[in-house]
């Protein structure tokens, strides 16, 4: 159960339907999915955690498809259970197969692994790593 209710189409603010609106507009979708619906509580964590997420996630020197990959990598990491269905859902229908997926969770685990390694021996950088 969250620890905080979620605003409904009904309940919210004007300055909630208009976040809502905009992410329905961007999205393609009537859907608002409950972790906006939970930010909405607070409208002006909402509109800036949307407006963050609209910049990071648009079309750049990376593709969609990798960045959402990448979000599946660190909410995997994380631990974030919601994270990681939102974003492989939307990993999905930008294209990624379940090789894919398959691949990705092995390299999670596989970096979870040699990182928790690497600070358990307190391993030392070598210089040819550093970008100084």
């Amino acid at each position: 159960m969250g620890t905080v209710g979620l605003i409904t189409d009904e309940a919210a603010s004007a300055e909630v339907l208009a976040v809502f609106d905009d992410i329905r507009a961007v999205r393609g979708t009537d859907f608002i999915n409950n972790f906006w619906r939970a930010l909405a509580n607070d409208p002006a964590l909402l509109k800036a955690t949307w407006e963050r997420i609209k910049q990071v996630m648009a079309p750049g020197a990376l593709d969609p498809l990798v960045k959402e990959m990448l979000y599946v990598a660190v909410s995997v990491a994380n631990g974030c259970e919601y994270c990681a269905h939102s974003h492989t859902a939307a990993a999905r229908a930008k294209g990624m197969s379940a090789e894919m997926h398959g691949e990705l969770m092995a390299v999670i685990a596989m970096a979870s692994q040699t990182n928790a390694l690497a600070t358990a021996l307190q391993v030392e950088t070598d210089d040819v790593f550093r970008m100084e």
